[in-house]
């Protein structure tokens, strides 16, 4: 397997890193963050004309990326920067209107690519667990096409969100993987009621009600009652976004800590000559480069058989988890107490590396589907 990315993919990289350092400093991000919407739509229009919302999409569906590499290289970079903008939903909605969707619904990614549509994917409710078939949502057909009850919990951006994908029964147990069906749904339909709310780790999420919400009949994604490989897929590509993401947040944990090593004195000397924690940052380098490996190995499985992909999606999303909060509590550690302060920007990235493991099934749920995926094959 080659590691090193292609001349497109660094150039892609450099751009974002300098566009994201210059327009986003860490002041800015955190006025941005935990702000009133939780993110900043001229912010989000420049990374559309910069390009960086139409790297996570192939030429056939008007970008010019879409492939593992090209999402792990995004999100390494919006990680690094702490960037809360609404990239995850944008790749998750729009790559199930690429995989389900008909011409006309593709026709919606186009909004996506340039900014001029926030999208979010309505999934998990209250009591879910991280299980993708978990829907209790229901939708029922009547004579205008769809009336969609329910109700779904920390959609990430769904406040700020102008487009929902929804997860919903029309069919089936409430854990059964058949009978799922997918609908897009305007965020101002009448019944859909949002709760918006600032996250921990910045940024905003919702909770929305869906109260008879009055659907035509061309707000179904792909076919009734089989939304499911179209939800794992899409999930799937999240999964990566964020297992990315985490590898650029830890990235700039791992090079803050070792700095403060070789500048922070103690008895006349740097702190980062004592035997101790050199052997602990030496262990948190290596704890690094597995979780950057298992990304590679996620990132080159995502064109791979369904059981394949999956256990690779599922094994990166562990170690994520395992190494996030094992750098997140090892940076602090060095640090002091300065490493919780509000102003040292290493307290963020902190916050987000916990957080990511909590976002689309934590650290425990993954290694469980690891196992389970392995039964089958």
């Amino acid at each position: 397997m080659n590691f090193e990315h292609t001349e497109d993919r660094r150039m892609l990289a450099d751009t974002l890193d300098r566009f994201v350092a210059g327009q986003c400093p860490m002041e800015t991000r955190n006025a941005i963050a935990y702000g009133s919407t939780g993110m900043s739509p001229a912010l989000w229009g420049q990374f559309a004309e910069l390009g960086a919302i139409g790297a996570l999409f192939p030429e056939a569906d008007g970008g010019f990326g879409g492939a593992g590499f090209d999402i792990a290289v995004v999100f390494e970079a919006l990680g690094r920067g702490l960037v809360v903008e609404p990239f995850l939903g944008a790749l998750m909605v729009g790559r199930a209107l690429a995989t389900a969707g008909t011409p006309a619904q593709k026709e919606r990614i186009a909004s996506l690519i340039d900014g001029s549509t926030v999208a979010a994917l309505a999934h998990d409710e209250p009591g879910s667990h991280y299980e993708l078939a978990r829907v209790a949502t229901q939708a029922v057909r009547n004579a205008q096409g769809w009336a969609l009850s329910g109700a779904k919990a920390v959609v990430v951006q769904g406040g700020a969100a102008q487009l929902l994908l929804v997860s919903a029964r029309t069919a089936g147990a409430v854990d059964s993987e058949d009978g799922i069906s997918l609908f897009l749904v305007p965020a101002d339909a009448p019944g859909v009621v949002r709760r918006g709310y600032g996250r921990i780790d910045g940024g905003g999420a919702a909770d929305i009600a869906f109260e008879q919400v009055q659907l035509g009949a061309d707000a179904l994604l792909g076919a009734e009652g089989q939304g499911f490989a179209t939800l794992e897929l899409a999930v799937g590509w999240g999964v990566l976004a964020l297992c990315a993401e985490a590898l650029g947040a830890m990235e700039v944990a791992k090079k803050d800590t070792l700095e403060y090593l070789q500048t922070r004195k103690q008895f006349g000397v740097p702190i980062g000559s004592f035997q101790a924690l050199q052997h602990r940052m030496a262990d948190l380098l290596l704890e690094v480069e597995q979780a950057r490996s298992a990304v590679i190995n996620a990132a080159a499985a995502m064109d791979a058989e369904r059981l394949v992909r999956e256990r690779a999606l599922s094994a990166a999303k562990f170690t994520i988890g395992r190494i996030g909060t094992l750098v997140s509590e090892e940076s602090i550690q060095m640090h002091g107490g300065i490493g919780m302060t509000w102003e040292l920007p290493l307290s963020h990235y902190a916050k987000r590396l916990v957080m990511i493991d909590h976002q689309l099934g934590d650290e425990d749920h993954h290694l469980a589907r690891y196992m389970a995926l392995g039964q089958h094959s």
